[in-house]
């Protein structure tokens, strides 16, 4: 059972996708905050495996909120899923930097809705989205780079390779498909490198490939 927490200062809206989500068999929404503050108070009160969380909300936005959650819960905690909009975007990448393991748009169909929630409970991150993939590198792009992590002189020649194809946001399989290597190989490899850059999962990996310029935004 995947234990929700939906986060959403719009009472329509955050009662929307609690209904929704309990209509899964496989789903329970423990509770539901009205706003970032709530959220993080909530999440440490129920433990729930994801929390669905809004960007713009009273008390704490979603961007702080998130931090927090991800600072209290470095191993083990709930996975943030962000909600939003396209007018949202540029608040994307801070999320994501913040902690959240992916973000989805508001408008999405039911079924992307449950098959997010549960790619992201599984421990995965929420990247394989062309238009993640895109808004990262804009981001990236727009903001000045910084100095590349001595942390990324730890990872070996393949580790390295293997972080700049996650930051393409190719998948395990695929990325085993381009270097000729088994999926369980790739697996293993990603693994130590987040081991070694001291990372939740694949989304912030993608931050740190992007910004330490191991990644260069395409035009």
């Amino acid at each position: 059972m995947i234990r929700t927490l939906v986060a959403d200062d719009h009472q329509v809206v955050r009662e929307g996708f609690a209904a929704l989500l309990g209509t899964q068999a496989d789903m329970d929404v423990v509770a539901s905050a009205a706003d970032g503050a709530e959220a993080v108070r909530l999440s440490a009160e129920h433990r729930p495996d994801v929390v669905l969380m809004d960007v713009r909300m009273p008390v704490l936005d979603g961007i702080e909120a998130t931090r927090e959650i991800a600072a209290a819960d470095e191993e083990g905690g709930p996975r943030i899923l962000i909600l939003t909009t396209f007018d949202l975007d540029d608040y994307v990448y801070d999320a994501l930097q913040a902690g959240a393991s992916g973000f989805l748009l508001k408008d999405v169909p039911a079924e992307t809705l449950f098959e997010a929630v549960r790619v992201i409970a599984g421990g995965e991150a929420l990247l394989a989205p062309t238009i993640t993939r895109r808004l990262i590198a804009e981001f990236a792009r727009l903001r000045p780079r910084q100095v590349r992590p001595e942390s990324l002189s730890a990872l070996t020649p393949r580790e390295t390779e293997i972080l700049g194809l996650v930051a393409e946001g190719l998948s395990n399989h695929e990325i085993a498909g381009r270097l000729v290597l088994s999926d369980e190989t790739v697996k293993t490899h990603v693994s130590h490198v987040l081991r070694k850059l001291g990372l939740r999962d694949r989304a912030q990996a993608v931050v740190v490939a992007y910004e330490s310029g191991l990644v260069v935004p395409r035009a």
